[in-house]
Protein backbone atom coordinates (compact mmCIF):
# COMPACT_ATOMS: atom_id res chain seq x y z
CA UNK A 1 0.00 0.00 0.00
CA UNK A 2 1.40 3.38 -0.92
CA UNK A 3 1.24 6.10 1.69
CA UNK A 4 1.12 9.86 1.48
CA UNK A 5 3.08 12.14 3.76
CA UNK A 6 1.25 14.80 5.77
CA UNK A 7 2.01 17.13 8.66
CA UNK A 8 -0.12 17.53 11.76
CA UNK A 9 0.17 19.48 14.98
CA UNK A 10 -0.08 17.39 18.13
CA UNK A 11 -0.17 18.10 21.83
CA UNK A 12 3.22 17.42 23.44
CA UNK A 13 1.63 15.23 26.12
CA UNK A 14 -0.04 13.09 23.45
CA UNK A 15 3.27 12.71 21.65
CA UNK A 16 4.95 11.61 24.89
CA UNK A 17 2.28 8.96 25.41
CA UNK A 18 2.72 7.75 21.82
CA UNK A 19 6.52 7.61 22.26
CA UNK A 20 6.14 5.55 25.45
CA UNK A 21 3.58 3.21 23.87
CA UNK A 22 5.73 2.67 20.79
CA UNK A 23 8.72 1.72 22.92
CA UNK A 24 6.61 -0.62 25.07
CA UNK A 25 4.99 -2.31 22.05
CA UNK A 26 8.15 -2.44 19.97
CA UNK A 27 6.67 -0.55 17.02
CA UNK A 28 7.33 2.87 15.55
CA UNK A 29 5.61 6.03 16.70
CA UNK A 30 4.51 6.50 13.10
CA UNK A 31 2.69 3.16 13.17
CA UNK A 32 0.72 4.19 16.26
CA UNK A 33 -0.16 7.49 14.59
CA UNK A 34 -1.24 5.65 11.40
CA UNK A 35 -3.46 3.37 13.50
CA UNK A 36 -5.00 6.43 15.16
CA UNK A 37 -5.64 8.08 11.79
CA UNK A 38 -7.30 4.91 10.53
CA UNK A 39 -9.55 4.71 13.60
CA UNK A 40 -10.51 8.38 13.21
CA UNK A 41 -11.24 7.91 9.50
CA UNK A 42 -13.46 4.88 10.14
CA UNK A 43 -15.28 6.60 13.01
CA UNK A 44 -16.16 9.52 10.72
CA UNK A 45 -16.94 7.57 7.56
CA UNK A 46 -20.34 8.09 5.97
CA UNK A 47 -21.58 4.66 4.96
CA UNK A 48 -23.60 4.13 1.78
CA UNK A 49 -26.01 1.77 3.51
CA UNK A 50 -27.29 1.57 7.08
CA UNK A 51 -25.67 -0.99 9.36
CA UNK A 52 -29.04 -2.68 9.93
CA UNK A 53 -31.37 -2.98 6.98
CA UNK A 54 -34.16 -4.91 8.70
CA UNK A 55 -36.77 -3.58 11.07
CA UNK A 56 -38.96 -5.58 13.38
CA UNK A 57 -42.32 -4.62 14.77
CA UNK A 58 -42.52 -4.60 18.53
CA UNK A 59 -44.86 -3.71 21.38
CA UNK A 60 -43.69 -0.07 21.68
CA UNK A 61 -41.48 -0.66 24.74
CA UNK A 62 -37.93 -1.83 25.31
CA UNK A 63 -37.82 -5.59 24.93
CA UNK A 64 -35.94 -7.96 27.19
CA UNK A 65 -33.07 -10.00 25.71
CA UNK A 66 -35.21 -13.16 25.39
CA UNK A 67 -37.98 -11.14 23.70
CA UNK A 68 -35.49 -9.70 21.19
CA UNK A 69 -34.11 -13.17 20.47
CA UNK A 70 -37.61 -14.60 19.99
CA UNK A 71 -38.72 -11.69 17.77
CA UNK A 72 -35.67 -12.00 15.52
CA UNK A 73 -35.99 -15.80 15.38
CA UNK A 74 -39.64 -15.52 14.40
CA UNK A 75 -38.82 -12.99 11.65
CA UNK A 76 -36.11 -15.30 10.29
CA UNK A 77 -38.55 -18.23 10.33
CA UNK A 78 -41.11 -16.17 8.42
CA UNK A 79 -38.47 -15.07 5.90
CA UNK A 80 -37.11 -18.58 5.33
CA UNK A 81 -40.52 -20.18 5.09
CA UNK A 82 -42.04 -23.24 6.72
CA UNK A 83 -39.89 -26.21 7.52
CA UNK A 84 -36.70 -24.23 8.04
CA UNK A 85 -35.06 -25.77 11.07
CA UNK A 86 -33.09 -24.15 13.80
CA UNK A 87 -29.28 -24.18 13.55
CA UNK A 88 -28.93 -24.00 17.33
Amino acid sequence: MSMKRTNVYADPEDLAIIKEAAKRRGISEAEIIRQGIHLAAMANRVWDEPLFSRTFEGPGRTLSKPEVRDTVAEAVRRENGPGSGSAA
